[in-house]
């Protein structure tokens, strides 16, 4: 039996990063959608979600965005009430918010952990003002790890993200932003490479000429010293981006997903996949808001995995994780694996004793081309 999730995603921001592709928006891009209502049509959602699907336990929150922090703190609390009240919680269950740093204060987040909340996700990026300029971010560098010392002291798990690769960043900037998380203490360190996402205003830029493309192989560069620089302060990578001390530093909720559990995706653009289904809500705040009205669950795009589909997730999310991929999977998938997976063994691109087990494990080379062997071994 699949465990049981929800993501909560809260689609308002103060303004648009020009790298991002999120399904968010600014106040002027609301079209009179009023923030205020967010919550009331959050309730009705939750309501028609627990008709489908009935009390399932929840194992995991997480409130992501867009900016959850945005909402006045009691909002938040009470949207997790609701959810706990619907669904019933897990003991020692995650319950996860994502926040700007400039959004919350020590009041703010001590009404998010005496609601139920427990771990912070601050959004970071990096440590450098030019840098930060460059992603449109508008933080104060020195906001971060206030708030991380803040978070820590309420007792919450603590997590920060950080992009790497952005136009322009060199490779001493890259260091610089990783030494100032270290020093913060943080339980959980996500590091993305920046992808520059068709229609938006980054792309755009770089189109025009205006700013360089983000070099590859200095991104590659940049992941490899950050693995070797948080090994050896004791953190370990369980995901293709992600790294904790512990295991219990994990992000259980994103483990979920890589593990093919069942969620449902609350708010505009949230995606849900329960029981082989796979949907995402409609998009603007306003079309979500009509349907609710109207007595509907908002989604489109409703799909029935088949069987193979549903192995193909497993293959593509499995090989993301420390723990690896079913060497059995990728055979139902592709009945002559045999021979690519010795020779991505062979290119030190997979770990020869885990085959030798029968799970899929990337070396860190493999991890820098882990679409390539993926593609490989499935035969494609």
């Amino acid at each position: 039996m699949a465990t049981f999730h929800a993501y909560v995603h809260v689609p308002f921001c103060r303004v648009r990063c020009g790298y991002c592709d999120f399904n968010t928006y600014t106040a002027t891009e609301l079209n009179g959608y009023p923030q205020t209502a967010f919550l009331s049509h959050l309730r009705t959602e939750i309501a028609l979600s627990l008709e489908q699907v009935g009390r399932r336990e929840l194992k995991t929150v997480f409130f992501g965005g867009g900016t959850p922090t945005l909402l006045p703190a009691s909002e938040l609390v009470e949207a997790l009430s609701v959810l706990v009240d619907s669904f019933g919680l897990a003991a020692g269950a995650e319950i996860t918010t994502e926040a700007n740093p400039d959004t919350v204060d020590e009041k703010y987040l001590r009404e998010l952990r005496q609601g139920g909340f427990n771990r912070i996700s601050f959004g970071m990026q990096s440590a450098v003002p030019e840098v930060l300029a460059t992603l449109e971010r508008t933080h104060d560098p020195d906001s971060v790890a206030r708030n991380v010392f803040l978070a820590k002291n309420q007792g919450f798990k603590t997590s920060v993200d950080l992009i790497y690769g952005a136009p322009g960043e060199t490779m001493d900037q890259w260091k610089l932003s990783v030494e100032v998380a270290l020093a913060m203490e943080p339980d959980h360190i996500s590091a993305y490479a920046l992808i520059v996402e068709p229609g938006t205003k980054l792309a755009r830029q770089i189109s025009a000429g205006e700013k360089p493309l983000p070099d590859e192989d200095l991104q590659a560069d940049k992941y490899e010293w950050l693995e070797s620089r948080l090994e050896r302060e004791g953190f370990h990578w369980y995901e293709l981006s992600n790294w904790s001390k512990i295991a219990e530093g994990n992000s259980g909720h994103n483990m979920a997903y890589w593990r093919g559990q069942d969620w449902w995706g609350f708010g505009p653009g949230a995606n849900s996949h329960v029981a082989g289904r796979r949907w995402s809500n409609v998009k603007h705040p306003s079309n979500y808001a009509q349907l609710l009205v109207d007595g509907s669950i908002p989604s489109v795009d409703i799909e029935l995995l088949t069987e193979t589909q549903q192995l193909e997730e497993r293959a593509m999310l499995g090989l993301r994780l420390r723990e690896g991929l079913d060497l059995d999977v990728v055979k139902k998938l592709n009945p002559q694996c045999a021979r690519p997976v010795s020779e991505m063994v062979a290119e030190q691109l997979i770990d020869g004793r885990a085959a030798l087990q029968g799970r899929v494990v990337l070396t860190l080379r493999g991890r820098l081309l882990a679409d390539l062997v993926l593609r490989k071994i499935l035969g494609l």
